[in-house]
């Protein structure tokens, strides 16, 4: 049996993260081919193991929560207590050794057991340090902690999801999934890949500094350009979209389709599909800037031609 070699065979990684971010930018990296040692707590190990329910439960009882499980595949696990000189001694034989070192410590952590990007990188110029925090390793909200929601709310993103402000359950709105953490283990991912690129180059190492709040700024990519563009503030449209018309969720007789029109040429062909082709040329309609001015004439007009018909 032969093994498809990984991109990232031999290169080793020092996995100091916990919860969701780090682990998610540490898991791709195994899933790359990256040998991921991951430090936890003895005891406790990362606070996301008892995050349940629900849990996955081994043959001989032990319990360990799905949330852990879907961040931490592929790696190895050992357990050092940062307050023990002896284990902080381990850690930085492990950091010495490492071509890659992801942690989200808060601000300052590190640096007081010697760990941080200057203590590692003196004994181990050619490492790649990936810290995530919150909001930094400078500036005012340096030493302030951050979960995934919060940053959803200090970077606007809930300010542009939910129902239009005036509509039944209008407000601040989350999105269903973890995204600015994601996200910002992918954004790690793809800083580390670059860095470990220029040090093929350069032999040197670097320091990342992200921040979940740089990734939930920038997730707001096309409604900032917008604004940039218009000065108009981006606001709430449920499911529809700001820029296309029509798109939204639309009901059947058989429950919902998603809608998505992008072009003109799109538009006319919907307009032939549901039986109505004098649509395409009504001057309210006929360009997509016009529909966008006109969004609430247009989906009164087609929410009933779909609601008689089911979604096939």
């Amino acid at each position: 049996m032969t093994t498809t070699p990984q991109p990232l065979d031999g290169i080793r990684v020092l996995d100091l993260t916990r919860v969701l971010a780090g682990p998610w930018c540490t898991q791709m990296l195994a899933d790359f081919g990256a040998d991921v040692v991951k430090v936890e707590r003895p005891d406790i190990g990362d606070e996301s193991r008892s995050l349940g329910p629900p849990y996955y439960e081994s043959v001989d009882g032990e319990r360990v929560s799905a949330y852990f499980c879907a961040m931490n595949r592929g790696k190895r696990s050992v357990a050092l207590d940062l307050t023990c000189e002896q284990d902080v001694a381990l850690l930085r034989e492990l950091a010495a050794q490492c071509d890659v070192l992801v942690e989200n410590f808060k601000v300052g952590t590190l640096a007081r057991i010697g760990l941080d990007y200057a203590g590692v990188s003196r004994v181990n110029p050619r490492v790649v340090y990936c810290s995530i925090t919150g909001f930094g390793q400078t500036g005012p909200y340096a030493g302030q902690p951050a979960y995934d929601t919060t940053v959803q709310g200090m970077g606007g993103l809930m300010s542009v999801t939910g129902p239009p402000d005036g509509v039944p359950g209008a407000g601040p709105t989350k999105v269903g999934v973890p995204v600015a953490d994601v996200l910002t283990g992918v954004y790690a991912l793809s800083g580390i890949l670059m860095a470990l690129m220029e040090r093929q180059r350069s032999g040197i190492g670097q320091h990342i500094d992200l921040a979940l709040l740089d990734v939930g700024v920038n997730m707001l990519s096309v409604n900032a350009t917008n604004f940039l563009a218009s000065g108009e503030v981006p606001v709430r449209f449920g499911n529809e979209l700001a820029g296309a018309v029509p798109s939204d969720s639309i009901r059947c007789s058989d429950g919902y389709l998603m809608l998505r029109v992008g072009t003109d040429a799109h538009f006319r062909k919907l307009c032939v599909a549901m039986g109505l082709p004098e649509l395409a040329d009504d001057p309210r309609f006929r360009t997509n800037e016009c529909r966008v001015a006109a969004r609430h004439e247009l989906m009164a007009i087609l929410r009933p031609a779909f609601e008689g018909r089911t979604r096939d």
